[in-house]
């Protein structure tokens, strides 16, 4: 099945019947030449209006933290897959939650056609808790504070949502390590060098030692 037969499913379920009578079509950007792929939470309203993922406040400090700019961040290099294809309404606080059967029922076949992904950043709990599943600490921020724990298949942050300024302020040490580090590997494998090379040696030895 090819991206564009998953899509026309996802379009076409009930459940998402008032989407379809809007005109609203699932938000998300795949590739099957993808090397990073960005798990979040779900598009927000302006992104809705728009159509394109992380076109918004958050999509700005996202490239920040990612160390790319808009050019290479909607390439067939990067994809961009949320938890829920659809802007879901306003809660008390932020966005209401993502439904779960968009990643329950439809993303194993969004990532089947995308065989070249080398690493998948989770953004924000809902993502890292559906994907780490019991290696889920006992928060998220535990969960990104011990991203190591993780590699090299995933890199956990926290959501750049303007909501997060609080928790960025509590936590110093995120953009001091953690998006330093997240930054050279995502450099290494979009230039595809001799460092990401040996960095996926290290880690192939790393889990023949365990």
């Amino acid at each position: 099945m090819d991206l564009s037969e998953v899509i026309e499913q996802i379009k076409n379920d009930p459940r998402n019947k008032s989407y379809k009578d809007r005109g609203i079509d699932p938000i998300l950007q795949a590739n099957k030449k993808a090397k990073i792929l960005l798990i979040g939470q779900a598009p927000g309203r302006i992104v809705e209006e728009t159509g394109i993922p992380f076109n918004d406040k958050s999509g700005e400090k996202l490239r920040k933290w990612m160390g790319v700019d808009k050019d290479t961040f909607y390439s067939e290099k990067i994809a961009i897959v949320p938890m829920d294809l659809y802007y879901h309404g306003k809660a008390k606080k932020g966005d209401m939650a993502p439904r779960r059967f968009i990643a329950k029922d439809y993303h194993k076949k969004i990532l089947k056609t995308m065989p070249d992904i080398k690493l998948t950043i989770l953004i924000g709990a809902y993502a890292q808790k559906y994907y780490l599943g019991k290696d889920f600490k006992k928060n998220l921020t535990e969960t990104v504070k011990n991203y190591k724990d993780y590699l090299p298949e995933y890199f956990p942050i926290v959501h750049p949502s303007p909501l997060t300024i609080g928790w960025l302020k509590k936590n110093p040490w995120f953009e001091e390590k953690n998006i330093v580090e997240l930054k050279r590997i995502i450099n290494d494998i979009l230039s595809w060098n001799k460092t990401f090379i040996k960095y996926m040696k290290f880690w192939e030895n790393k889990e023949n030692m365990i």
